[in-house]
């Protein structure tokens, strides 16, 4: 504790000697951000929210029933916690119900495989389908075949996911997910199973979602579970004639309602502008939705309410969006983008919690260059927290991931995601993944970004290309 106090005070002395900042009121700002850290590090509120949304709503996949007891969720708890402002709007989302998904080895050596559809997945004829497998370790390797090698048969993508810090590994794996279908259909393919986009060696299979191209067939596609691709390659590494059976019930139901939730803490000086931070409220439905994206939703929402029981509010609006169906395509941060385009250049910047409960290790920022280093020294508090001040190429989250390219900044509060990818998009997503600790570490990190952002007086814009 004493090196975190060591630091802040270096931090002021920095700023006073740099003179990076005009207000008389800089250094409360500063003490206020540290008290803003205290208080998060003794509270439990994260973790009750968190617990109250896997217990009481638990898995919420968008367009379903569940979805929109989870809007409700979020409405009552926000307004029970007291912020000034507390609305909905609108957002259309593609209604999906998951089915029945099977699938066994028949030849030569019968097994049974755990699997599940890939979310937006069609079904497979009542009675499945059964061929032969062709196995290909890339998205790249599939689309370099040829169509003789993979008409007719179930196409297997066999790309193991890299455990890193960063989760820089699942960008790239995840591509076989997304368009493995479309590389597939083109070649004349029957169906596609990928190995799961996990780096857990769990039998639970990790869905996601996957995409169709107009003017291409559309095939069934899943995901099984590391394990059993495992399995399967060494069932491979016997025969080349290894035959598959797959069903699935998967079916898209069209669309429904669903909205984002939003609480603000009115600016007491410049309360048309906005210092957002979000979260998506969506899950899918396989687990509880603790780590993805309930972590999140508690982060910011415990952020928020710190800031808002402060006794003088920040000369900022700070912004607490809880996003619509961003499992199924960013819909809920498109929709917000869309709503809100008039009012965008008062966005200060946004940041956005998506990646669990680990703890918070650097904050990166997208911003000018001049915006960027004064950045940098504002957020000097921080460190205290043990987040080191990190570079300007963030992207700020998946639901903000599109306003910088409509001129907002963006922050990014990098996780530790060693073993997020053990869990995500699994029946293994559950409360028992967060440690507390951490929660309470991730909320300290967002209720000062967002306190320091409120009161800032840097020039952030035009932003910085990456």
């Amino acid at each position: 504790m004493k090196n975190n106090y060591l630091k802040v005070l270096f931090g002021l002395i920095f700023l006073a000697l740099v003179g990076c900042q005009t207000s008389d009121t800089d250094s409360s700002d500063l003490l206020i951000s540290q008290k803003l850290q205290q208080k998060a590090l003794s509270s439990d509120l994260a973790y009750e929210l968190v617990e109250s949304l896997t217990v009481e709503v638990g898995p919420r996949l968008a367009g379903s029933e569940q979805d929109l007891v989870a809007v409700k969720w979020a409405e009552s708890k926000l307004q029970s916690l007291g912020f000034d402002k507390v609305y909905k709007e609108a957002v259309q989302v593609p209604v999906w119900h998951r089915g029945q998904a099977k699938a066994s080895i028949t030849a030569p050596y019968p097994q049974p495989l755990v699997i599940t559809a890939l979310g937006g997945s069609i079904a497979t004829p009542i009675e499945g389908i059964e061929a032969n497998i062709v196995r290909f370790d890339s998205l790249n390797a599939l689309q370099q075949a040829s169509r003789n090698e993979v008409g007719g048969k179930i196409v297997f993508i066999d790309h193991i996911t890299e455990r890193h810090k960063t989760g820089k590994g699942y960008g790239k794996s995840v591509g076989g997910r997304a368009k493995g279908a479309i590389a597939a259909a083109e070649k004349g393919a029957l169906a596609i199973i990928i190995r799961s986009i996990g780096t857990d060696h769990d039998r639970m299979a990790h869905t996601g979602m996957m995409r169709y191209k107009d003017g291409v067939k559309k095939i069934p596609a899943a995901a099984m579970s590391n394990p059993d691709a495992d399995l399967v390659n060494a069932m491979l590494k016997r025969s080349n004639d290894i035959k598959i059976k797959l069903q699935l019930s998967s079916e898209n139901q069209g669309f429904a309602t669903s909205y984002n939730v939003i609480a603000e803490i009115t600016g007491s000086s410049k309360p048309d502008e906005i210092v957002l931070i979000g979260a998506h409220l969506d899950s899918w439905d396989e687990g509880t939705g603790a780590i993805d994206d309930g972590a999140g939703v508690a982060i910011v929402t415990a952020a928020g309410k710190l800031i808002q029981d402060l006794p003088v509010k920040p000369a900022r609006t700070v912004r607490v969006v809880l996003y619509a169906a961003e499992e199924v395509g960013l819909i809920g941060g498109k929709t917000y983008a869309k709503t809100h385009q008039a009012e965008l250049e008062k966005h200060y910047i946004a940041a956005e919690s998506d990646f669990g409960a680990g703890r918070i290790y650097q904050i990166d920022f997208r911003a000018s260059e001049q915006g960027y280093a004064g950045l940098s020294l504002l957020s000097q508090p921080m460190t205290a927290n043990n987040v080191a001040i990190g570079n300007n190429t963030a992207s700020g989250g998946p639901d903000v991931s599109m306003l910088p390219a409509m001129g907002v900044p963006v922050a990014s509060l990098r996780q530790d995601g060693s073993d997020y990818f053990d869990y995500h998009h699994t029946p293994n997503d559950t409360l028992d993944k967060i440690e507390p600790a951490a929660l309470k570490q991730n909320v300290a990190a967002y209720a000062q970004f967002a306190y320091l952002m409120a009161q800032s007086t840097v020039e952030l814009r035009p932003i910085a290309a990456k």
